[in-house]
């Protein structure tokens, strides 16, 4: 699974490493080393303009935990943090995102975690470790978005009648991701998300055929226990320690 996450892109050079547009709402967030579910998150993803009928590319403000359009309350984005991209097709609450709302949530790198058995003088913990591309590039982990409508509010054109919420796709993790965990976020190379965000590729095996290969290798570090804890934030939550199960990742992390 990705349940934590570091994204600091701002959406600016987000979108201009990704040839997009930068929604108005996306710019006011900021760097953030410990994303944690329902933070908000810049999101990649295309949509036809309502002005011009022309498909845009747009960075926007994404809250991390998918509300399906029919939740009767947005609490339930907490728990749809990740969706099983073996699955995800079919799966009431994300099958018509599936198809027709797919977007990527870059990313620096995310946390998985190993759980250190107790020892004398010691108590049992869970130890974080960072996952990250070998050459510091951008993660673009492919997700999916959708629209939770607040009844609430009487008119749609009110910003705040719409929440925007999005999922991170996992799938069987590979290589030095699965030593540390099973699963591991679907990740998309840079010639793959044109395809992606397309909505008007809508056939849910031609969707998936998209996703048949994960975009590169990923190194392993183990981190400090301190991003552990959301409150926790900064750079230094990703300086290295000591590997105290040096067993599992074989030693072999950067």
């Amino acid at each position: 699974m990705c349940g934590r996450f570091v994204s600091t892109t701002t959406p600016s050079d987000l979108a201009d490493l990704l040839r997009a547009s930068v929604w108005p709402a996306a710019e006011a967030l900021a760097p953030s080393w410990n994303v944690a579910p329902t933070d908000r998150v810049p999101g990649v993803l295309e949509r036809v303009d309502r002005e011009t009928g022309e498909l845009t590319r747009q960075v926007r403000s994404l809250r991390w935990g998918l509300v399906p359009s029919w939740s009767k309350d947005p609490g339930s984005g907490a728990r749809m943090i990740n969706a099983r991209v073996e699955t995800a097709h079919e799966k009431p609450a994300f099958r018509k995102a599936f198809k027709e709302r797919r977007c990527v949530v870059p990313a620096d790198g995310y946390f998985e975690w190993r759980p250190v058995p107790a020892a004398e003088g010691c108590k049992a913990y869970k130890q974080p470790y960072y996952l990250h591309r070998p050459d510091g590039g951008l993660l673009l982990m492919a997700g999916l978005y959708e629209f939770w409508r607040d009844r609430a509010v009487e008119h749609d054109d009110d910003p705040a009648a719409w929440l925007v919420t999005c999922t991170v796709l996992t799938t069987e993790a590979t290589d030095a991701a699965g030593r540390i965990h099973d699963r591991m976020p679907v990740t998309l190379a840079a010639d793959a998300l044109g395809a992606w965000l397309d909505p008007s590729v809508t056939d849910p095996g031609e969707v998936r055929d998209l996703l048949h290969a994960p975009a590169g290798e990923l190194r392993v570090r183990p981190v400090a226990t301190t991003v552990n804890s959301v409150r926790n934030d900064g750079p230094r939550l990703l300086d290295p320690v000591e590997d105290p199960l040096p067993e599992v990742t074989g030693g072999h992390y950067t």
